[in-house]
């Protein structure tokens, strides 16, 4: 018999990829070293691509071996950017998106809310509240990350969550 203990606040679920990109992920944890900066779409095309791979080949292959979404958020030389995976190893570009449970319904109302040239205080307050609505449990600094990539990636302390949190 085999058990597997995880501590829950080691689980890291946002992530920074590099000085300019983060992304938040539910299994996988994954990082990009490279000589020189990678744009936010050759990251995420890079990622496909491997998992595209592992379903290739002989009979055995999975057909969705990484089992995850993937976001991933950055700004380069193109401007801000967020990507999109599917289980499948495709990605498309998005103005905004939600992965895993309560999606759907984030969707819409990101769909809803979604103004271009949004501030940033905006935007954290748009989707807290779009959080808020769709978690199970009430959302508090201890259940809910946030991070930043503009310019560079930023995980929020708790104190900065709170803040946020406290807005709504």
């Amino acid at each position: 018999m085999k058990l597997l203990f995880q501590e829950p606040t080691s689980v890291e679920k946002i992530m920074e990829i590099d000085e300019h990109i983060g992304g938040a992920i539910s299994v996988l944890v994954h990082r990009f070293s490279y000589g020189e900066p990678m744009t936010v779409e050759s990251t995420t095309q890079a990622f496909c691509d491997l998992a595209l791979r592992f379903g290739e080949g002989d009979e055995e292959s999975m057909s969705r071996p990484f089992g995850v979404s993937l976001l991933i958020a950055g700004q380069d030389e193109n401007g801000p950017s967020l990507q999109r995976s599917d289980f499948h190893g495709t990605f498309w570009q998005c103005n905004g998106k939600a992965i895993g449970s309560g999606s759907e319904d984030a969707d819409n109302s990101l769909q809803e809310q979604y103004i271009r040239d949004l501030t940033l205080q905006e935007a954290e307050t748009i989707a807290l509240s779009i959080l808020k609505q769709v978690m199970e449990e009430k959302g508090n600094n201890n259940n809910v990350d946030i991070a930043k990539v503009a310019p560079t990636y930023h995980l929020y302390i708790p104190s900065e969550v709170e803040a946020v949190m406290s807005r709504l």
